[in-house]
């Protein structure tokens, strides 16, 4: 789901925390050595999310936030931010040429560059968390 966040709405922080969870407090994040990514560079979406990129030859930046079941994207075009917000048993991470994050028939591709590589830890932490929310749900192994 894909909300326009530029105001501050009460209805965006609930609906936010039932798809994804609240988010992780202070010490959590500290111990974790913290939740958010650095900007990265968009390189491509999909169709259905090309309205959220700005339309001149600006570049389009993004940054992620771990939450308890999931994560948030935060893509900003202009003065506009929007959040995508993405359950960990939708999300889908491909390694080709950057990053791509795929859930709910949309993707967003991450450029490589010094940003991105920048953030190898971080995506190291989100697909742990992933592996972790998984494994509550593994009846195979039990």
């Amino acid at each position: 789901m894909v909300l326009n966040t530029t105001h501050f709405e009460k209805e965006h922080r609930q609906i936010l925390r039932d798809i994804v969870g609240s988010s992780f407090s202070l010490f959590e994040a500290f111990k974790m050595k913290g939740i958010g990514s650095k900007r990265m560079i968009v390189g491509d979406v999909s169709p259905n999310l090309k309205s959220l990129m700005n339309t001149v030859s600006d570049i389009n930046y993004a940054n992620i936030e771990l939450r308890k079941n999931g994560i948030l994207i935060f893509i900003n075009k202009g003065l506009q931010n929007f959040t995508w917000a993405i359950p960990y048993y939708q999300l889908v991470m491909y390694k080709t040429n950057g990053a791509s994050i795929h859930a709910q028939g949309k993707f967003i591709h991450f450029k490589e560059n010094k940003t991105f590589k920048e953030n190898k830890r971080f995506f190291n932490k989100m697909l742990d968390e992933k592996i972790k929310y998984d494994q509550q749900y593994n009846f195979l192994g039990a």
